[in-house]
């Protein structure tokens, strides 16, 4: 029971969060959410055919693959609030990142595993590491591509 309730808690309530940001900020850093989640859910699928890691419990059915409450939830707004607070300058992203991808791949999985949610196999915590500050990269070269694709430029 407590499990499900940490499951729906880690998809919801990032959302809420989303109240204390200003419309234009979300849909300023939204485009990357979305993109990063797309990026997770490819991660976790090729995760899924090479066994890096097994989840035990979601709160969907399909959510044995790629689990929704971190993907769609924690990840997908966690990157939003992110970038708000630190896109303006690329190494306080970049650090930031760094702690975020540390305190989940040798925090957070350990704790999931704790809990039996999650298991880690074929990958370890640190390759989890290297490839969540892989995909910051990605997305920050990303989000500054959309905002130039995106620059007024009649002014």
């Amino acid at each position: 029971m407590f499990n499900t309730i940490l499951l729906w808690s880690l998809l919801l309530f990032p959302w809420l969060s989303l109240f204390f940001m200003n419309r234009r900020s979300i849909k300023r850093f939204m485009p990357v959410g979305i993109f990063v989640a797309l990026l997770l859910s490819i991660i976790y699928e090729i995760a899924f055919i090479y066994e890096w890691w097994e989840i035990k419990e979601s709160i969907l059915p399909w959510g044995k693959i790629t689990n929704p409450s971190y993907v769609y939830g924690t990840f997908l707004v966690g990157t939003i609030w992110i970038f708000y607070f630190t896109y303006q300058s690329f190494w306080l992203f970049i650090v930031t990142n760094l702690v975020v991808d540390a305190l989940f791949s040798f925090g957070f999985l350990k704790w999931m595993e704790m809990l039996g949610m999650h298991e880690m196999k074929n990958l370890s915590e640190f390759q989890a590491f290297l490839i969540m500050t892989a995909l910051s990269f990605i997305i920050y070269f990303y989000q500054r591509w959309q905002e130039e694709a995106f620059v007024d430029r009649s002014s």
